[in-house]
Formats: C-alpha cells, sequence, structure tokens
C-alpha cells in the first residue's frame, strides 16, 4: 500500500536505533544507557505523581521542570525550552531555527539523526570531514552557511572540543544560529551553557538520558537566548501543546535536583570509562580519547563488522557504524565493571581463536 503514501515519505531515510533486544541474559553495551539506576528521588517522584491527577493533562508550558533547569543552570526559566527526550528538541531546533537558504553544516561523521532531520525537512546541508584523528577542526567551518550543529563530544567518536573553541566557533558565526548537542557533556566536556548569555546565537542541546540515567523517561531541553527559545515554542505549540507527561515532568525535575547522585554515578562511569580503555589497549585496541559514556576503538587486524558478530554470538551487544571511515570502529558503552570485564574476557577469546 506504499502508493498511498506522499511523495515526501518515499524519500525518507530513517534513523536506525541501536538494538533493544528481547533475548534475556545479553551484556547490553551499544545505546548508551545508564548502567545505574536513576535517581532514587526521581522515582519517589514520578510515584507521588501517579494518581488521580493522570485524569487532567499536564501544564503546558512544563513551567516546574523549565524552573529546576534553570536552577540548576543559574539562568532565567524563559532561557529554557523542555521535550520529549532531546531528539524531539532537536526536531523542533531543525525546523525551527535550522533552515535557511544557505546550507547547513555539520561533520561528516556525528549523530546520524542529523541528516535523518534534514531530508525531514528539506534542509540542505554539508559535510565537513572530520580531520585525521577523527576531531572537529573549527577553522573547516569559517564557510557561508545557514547554521551549524555540532554534537560536543562528538558521537559515535566521543573526543570533545574545548569550551574556547565551541566558543570561537559561535563568535565566528553571530548572524547563524549555533546548535551545540551536549548529550554526552557530563562524562569530561565543558558545557556552552555558560556562554547563552553573551551569544544570542547559541543553543545547548541536553538529555536526561544518559548522565541522568533517564532514557526511558524521554526528557531533554535546550538552553539559549530567549528569541531562539521562543522559535522552539512555536514549533511545539504548533505540534503538540502538552509534549510532557505529569510523571516525566516530576521525575526529571526531582533529577535535577539530586546533585549527589548525578556527581556520584557519573564519577563511577568515568573510573570505569578509564579501565575499559586500558582494558581495550591491552588486548591491541586503538581507543579514541573520550568524553562521553562510550568509547570507540579499533582493533588493526580485526573488521568491525566481524567483531561485532562474534560479540553478539557471545552474549555481547556494541554498536557498529558502516560510515567507511569508521567501519573498522566498534562502540562500547560504558557498562558497570562487571559487565566492562565480561566484554574484554570474550574479546580476549575471540581474538584468541582467530589468530
Amino acid at each position: 500500500m506504499s502508493h498511498l503514501w506522499s511523495a515526501a515519505t518515499h524519500g525518507l531515510v530513517p534513523y536506525v536505533p541501536g538494538e533493544q533486544p528481547r533475548q534475556p541474559g545479553l551484556v547490553k553495551l551499544n545505546t548508551n544507557e545508564s548502567p545505574y539506576g536513576p535517581s532514587p528521588k526521581a522515582l519517589a517522584a514520578i510515584a507521588a505523581a501517579t494518581g488521580d491527577g493522570l485524569r487532567l493533562y499536564p501544564d503546558p508550558d512544563s513551567t516546574a521542570l523549565r524552573a529546576a533547569i534553570a536552577r540548576h543552570h543559574r539562568i532565567d526559566a524563559d532561557q529554557v525550552f523542555v521535550g520529549n527526550g532531546s531528539d524531539e528538541v532537536l526536531a523542533h531546533a531543525f525546523q525551527g531555527l535550522l533552515k535557511h537558504e544557505l546550507p547547513l553544516l555539520f561533520p561528516d561523521i556525528t549523530y546520524s539523526f542529523y541528516p535523518v532531520y534534514c531530508g525531514l525537512y528539506g534542509i540542505e546541508y554539508q559535510l565537513v570531514p572530520l580531520d585525521e584523528s577523527l576531531s572537529v577542526r573549527i577553522e573547516d567551518y569559517r564557510r557561508p552557511c545557514g547554521a551549524i550543529i555540532l554534537a560536543n563530544p562528538n558521537a559515535p567518536t566521543g573526543i570533545a572540543l574545548p569550551l574556547s573553541e565551541i566558543e570561537a566557533l559561535v563568535a565566528d558565526h553571530p548572524d547563524q544560529p549555533v546548535v551545540v548537542d551536549e548529550a554526552y557533556v557530563d562524562f569530561g566536556a565543558q558545557s556552552a551553557v555558560s556562554l547563552v548569555s553573551r551569544h544570542p546565537n547559541l543553543l545547548v542541546v541536553h538529555t536526561l538520558s544518559k548522565s541522568r540515567a533517564l532514557a526511558g523517561l524521554r526528557v531533554g531541553y535546550a538552553v539559549g537566548d530567549a528569541a531562539l527559545i521562543e522559535a522552539l515554542v512555536r514549533v511545539k505549540n504548533s505540534f503538540n501543546s502538552y509534549p510532557l507527561d505529569r510523571l516525566a515532568e516530576a521525575g526529571a525535575a526531582a533529577s535535577i535536583a539530586d546533585e549527589d547522585w548525578f556527581e556520584s554515578t557519573r564519577a563511577r562511569i568515568v573510573r570505569s570509562r578509564d579501565r575499559l580503555t586500558a582494558g581495550l589497549e591491552r588486548l591491541g585496541f586503538s581507543v579514541l580519547p573520550s568524553s562521553a559514556n562510550f568509547v570507540l576503538a579499533r582493533h588493526p587486524h580485526r573488521d568491525g563488522a566481524a567483531l561485532q558478530a562474534a560479540l553478539r554470538a557471545a552474549g555481547v551487544l556494541v554498536r557498529h557504524f558502516k560510515a567507511a571511515r569508521i567501519a573498522d570502529y566498534l562502540r562500547i558503552t560504558v557498562g558497570t565493571d562487571e559487565e566492562c570485564g565480561l566484554l574484554l574476557e570474550r574479546l580476549e577469546t575471540i581474538l584468541a581463536a582467530n589468530g
């Protein structure tokens, strides 16, 4: 029945998420979820919000959650926009801020949802190649463009730019929107939220899926000048005026406020990432310097797709991408120390069995 589709639908190439397996017992290191549960205070807030109030629509402006985020970042609430995960926030940014006559710029190796959104919204774009070390060079973005989007740390490389370079990039393009996608910033990079007050063209996007361990709740937000936020609100209110439900608003606000839990769990993940990196290097892998909750690693004598398949057969899920420049790399989520240990044991067995 695809003849009933619109022409635009026929032309879409959807994003393919990482596998969410139904088979029990797998070590799941393929989708960058937190290995630890959410803040107990967030769970308590969700439970408390589960009651008769669910018969009522939620606050369309998510006032309490936006206030909690504003307090956390020491900004005004009118500088905050919230949505169903950072993917929805990004979708509204693509539609509301990033479609212009000149092309949108982003790296050739980055979050693969970016070209999907360009196809969905009819946005012309140009890919800017990463350098030989798979890093972003801001000087490569000094060209005419309509807007720029960068993930920092980048995904799937995990490599982060220092804040000074992000600010230089934003300053280079005062008349173009610059979106910085900081899904992984809490694991070792510097957030650009501090730059928003002096750069009205900058929008910074965060998610609660990674460092807040709330991937199943679907909450993301953007911070920027009030005029940029108004553009996102216009798109949102033309699409869905009640995007976040009462449970999501309550759980997210409580999680944002629980600084002790946040600091302790992200520190555990960073320590595990360092141990995982050292273990992979002992097995002969080259590992890119990661500021995220994952690593991108390559064995000089092994095919990436074949290694992924062998690991899955051994009960461990990791992510592989077919893009030519990273086809031999595996993206490995940082799990618990036990999960990372099992990965390393099974990799060692696979490498030994194949000479």
